[in-house]
């Protein structure tokens, strides 16, 4: 006995199916489970700006210097390096810290050469004979402390030392303390005492910061050294740095 084909269901619901499928995949993106959506790329996040200090411009830089008019009516613009420059300082060390001591005074990068902007004045005192270098630089807050710190243990680590130059004989250097003004947020300084035999060197080696700016400067002198100068320059330096950062601040 043969069965009868079984009956094909009716063209109206294959086509209602066949809608049905397709108004699931419209509003599920065009996509079936098998394929879900991948999510869209997101912006990367705009990089933090490093941090770095605001520092003067070099018109702010040179507005905050002192001049001869700051010292007294026997300092002027200075003619050219002291002799006694190459002759005393130019020299050496066994100690690590009395070296690096040697090398400021004579480069006068206290704080390192990455320190620009920076302004500088070199002033002479016809009476005494004395000559004052002074520069302005930025940098960061924190650095600068550092180098101040270093700067007050000389005392302690090179109070006395013998330096060395390529030509001549061995000298002796001693390391003290000079006394300095409540100038600035921070400040410290030596007094460098080269004896060269026929002649003693003095150098005074000061800073003092304001923010992350800084005013350093030395005073050298073949004869007896006074405290005035030192005093001054770093008292009237400070206030004039504090004064000159008041005016605006150039960010870089």
């Amino acid at each position: 006995m043969q069965h009868a084909p079984a009956a094909r269901p009716p063209l109206a619901a294959l086509l209602s199916a066949v809608l049905a499928l397709t108004a699931a995949a419209c509003a599920g993106g065009g996509r079936t489970a098998e394929h879900p959506a991948t999510p869209a790329p997101t912006a990367p996040a705009a990089p933090t700006p490093a941090a770095v200090p605001p520092v003067l411009t070099e018109g702010q830089a040179r507005a905050a210097l002192i001049t001869e008019d700051d010292l007294g009516e026997t300092w002027e613009p200075t003619r050219g390096a002291a002799t006694w420059r190459d002759e005393l300082l130019k020299a050496t060390a066994e100690r690590p810290d009395c070296r690096r001591l040697l090398d400021v005074l004579y480069t006068e990068d206290l704080f390192g050469t990455a320190t620009a902007p920076r302004a500088t004045a070199a002033l002479d005192d016809t009476d005494g004979g004395a000559q004052l270098h002074y520069r302005v630089t930025s940098h960061r807050a924190a650095d600068l402390d550092r180098t101040l710190t270093w700067l007050g243990t000389l005392p302690d680590s090179c109070g006395h030392f013998t330096s060395h130059a390529a030509h001549g004989p061995a000298r002796d250097v001693r390391v003290t303390a000079v006394p300095l003004p409540e100038a600035g947020e921070a400040r410290q300084g030596v007094r460098v005492t080269l004896n060269a035999g026929e002649s003693v060197l003095t150098v005074d080696l000061v800073a003092v910061r304001v923010g992350d700016d800084a005013a350093s400067l030395t005073i050298g002198t073949l004869t007896e050294p006074s405290d005035a100068p030192t005093w001054t320059a770093t008292e009237t330096g400070a206030q004039r740095l504090a004064e000159v950062r008041l005016q605006g601040r150039a960010q870089v």
